[in-house]
C-alpha cells in the first residue's frame, strides 16, 4: 500500500511539499481565518508550482504528491482520472466506495481502483497519530470540515500540514452548505472546477483539459436534446430507509456538486418546493404518494449497499408504495452517489438522461446489480475509449 514505509514512525519535517510556502502555526491558522486571501504568499523555488484553493489558500508543491489520503470517494476518482488511483491510501468505506467506482471502471479499458486494505477514515476515525503514521504527501480533505470533527483543533490541523502534508480539499461546495465559524472568504467550486484543481496539484492539466472536453461534450448533448420543460417527468431522488417505512429525500437541481449529475438534466423536482434543515429530508409513504414522481431515482442503488431488485420488491409490496406511479410503470432507477468525481459524473450523467428520457436518449437496461450495465455503442453518450485512453495515459491531448 502506498505509504506503508512511513508506518515506523512520525515523519520529519516534509521538504517536497510546503502549506503556503510557510510551515509554520502562525501562517497557517490565519489562513484558517480569513479564506483563501488571507493565506500566505507562496516562496517560488526551483521546480515548484502552487495551486490555490479555498479555504487552503496557496499550496505550493515542490514536487507531484506520491501518496494520497482521501475521505470522500469523489477525490479517490479524480485520483484515478489523473492516474494516481494507486497512490491513495484512504478512503470512506472502502468496499463500498471501490466496489462502487469499479462498476463504473470496468467499462474502461484499463482502469481500475484497487481498494482492498485502504484505511476507512471516517468508520474508524482519522487521528492525527494515524496521518502521521501514513505519512500523505497531500490530503484531498477540506480544512474546514476537519475542524468540524472530533479531537480536532486548528492547532492540529496546522501541525498536520507542517510536518505531513497539505490539506487540499473542499467540502462545503457539496450543497453549497455555509462552512463553519472563521471561514467568511469560503469559496464555492463546480465538481469540474475543483477537479481542475486538484488536477494542477498533480500537474496534470493536459489530462484535466482532456476529460473536461468529454464531459463539456456530453452536457452539451444532453441539454440539446432535453425536451420542452412542459414535457419533462416528475422526479424524485430518495433512498429507501433500512426499516423499508420512509425515505430520505434529496433535491435534483440545487446548486453544488453533490447534484451535478442532475442538474443538467433539468427535470422536475418533485420535492422543489421543500427546505430541509438537514442536507436531506425525511419522508413516509403518503408523503411521497402526494408527490407521486414519474420517476424514482434511488440514491446508492448502483452501489452494493442496496439490493434494487429488493428495493423495487418492497415498494410493490406497501399498499401505498404500489400506488406510486413510478412503480405502476416500472420507472424505479438506481442512481450513483452524491459523491462522484469526474468519471463517475460521465456515466451517472449518461445514466440518468436515459433513465428520465429514454425517447431522445436511448432506453436505460434494467438493472438488477452490479457493474453499470452494458450500453450499445451507437447508444452511448460519449466516448468509452476515449476517457480510457485519457485515463491510462494512451492519449495526451
Amino acid at each position: 500500500m502506498p505509504g506503508d514505509d512511513t508506518m515506523h514512525g512520525p515523519p520529519t519535517r516534509r521538504d517536497t511539499i510546503r502549506y503556503g510556502g510557510a510551515v509554520v502555526v502562525g501562517g497557517i491558522l490565519a489562513g484558517c481565518a480569513g479564506g483563501e486571501s488571507s493565506a500566505s504568499t507562496p516562496t517560488a523555488t526551483a521546480g515548484s508550482y502552487s495551486v490555490s484553493l479555498s479555504p487552503a489558500g496557496d499550496v505550493t508543491f515542490e514536487r507531484v504528491p506520491e501518496t494520497v489520503f482521501t475521505v470522500f470517494p469523489q477525490y479517490a476518482d479524480m485520483a484515478v482520472a489523473l492516474g494516481y488511483g494507486d497512490a491513495v491510501n484512504a478512503v470512506y468505506v472502502p468496499e463500498m466506495s471501490g466496489t462502487t467506482m469499479n462498476h463504473y471502471y470496468r467499462r474502461l479499458d484499463g482502469v481500475s481502483f484497487e481498494w482492498s486494505g485502504l484505511y476507512d477514515p471516517l468508520t474508524d476515525g482519522f487521528p492525527k497519530e494515524q496521518l502521521y503514521r501514513l505519512g500523505s504527501d497531500v490530503h484531498l480533505v477540506d480544512l474546514a470540515w476537519v475542524s468540524t470533527q472530533d479531537a480536532w483543533s486548528r492547532s492540529d490541523a496546522a501541525e498536520v500540514a507542517s510536518q505531513v502534508g497539505p490539506w487540499f480539499g473542499n467540502f462545503y461546495s457539496g450543497t453549497r452548505s455555509p462552512p463553519p465559524d472563521g471561514y467568511d472568504d469560503y469559496t464555492y467550486y463546480s465538481l469540474w472546477d475543483l477537479f481542475g484543481k486538484v488536477a494542477r496539484a498533480f500537474d496534470e492539466r493536459a489530462r484535466y483539459e482532456a476529460l473536461a472536453a468529454v464531459h463539456a461534450d456530453l452536457v452539451s448533448t444532453i441539454r440539446a436534446n432535453l425536451p420542452p420543460e412542459s414535457e419533462r417527468p416528475t422526479v424524485v431522488r430518495a433512498t429507501l430507509a433500512a426499516d423499508g417505512e420512509s425515505f430520505y429525500t434529496y433535491h435534483l437541481n440545487k446548486p453544488g456538486y453533490w447534484l451535478a449529475d442532475t442538474r443538467p438534466l433539468g427535470a422536475t423536482d418533485a420535492f422543489t418546493d421543500e427546505d430541509w434543515s438537514d442536507l436531506w429530508g425525511t419522508v413516509d409513504y403518503e408523503t411521497m404518494l402526494d408527490a407521486d414522481p414519474d420517476v424514482f431515482l434511488h440514491l446508492w442503488g448502483l452501489t452494493p449497499n442496496h439490493d434494487m431488485t429488493d428495493v423495487r420488491r418492497t415498494l410493490e409490496s406497501d399498499e401505498v408504495g404500489r400506488r406510486l406511479t413510478a412503480v405502476e410503470t416500472g420507472r424505479v432507477y438506481p442512481a450513483g452517489m452524491r459523491y462522484q468525481g469526474p468519471i463517475m459524473n460521465l456515466f451517472q450523467l449518461e445514466m440518468g438522461a436515459k433513465q428520465l428520457y429514454p425517447d431522445r436518449f436511448g432506453a436505460w437496461p434494467r438493472y438488477e446489480g452490479g457493474d453499470y450495465p452494458p450500453i450499445p455503442a451507437d447508444e452511448r453518450l460519449f466516448d468509452r475509449q476515449r476517457v480510457a485512453d485519457i485515463v491510462t495515459g494512451r492519449v495526451t491531448d
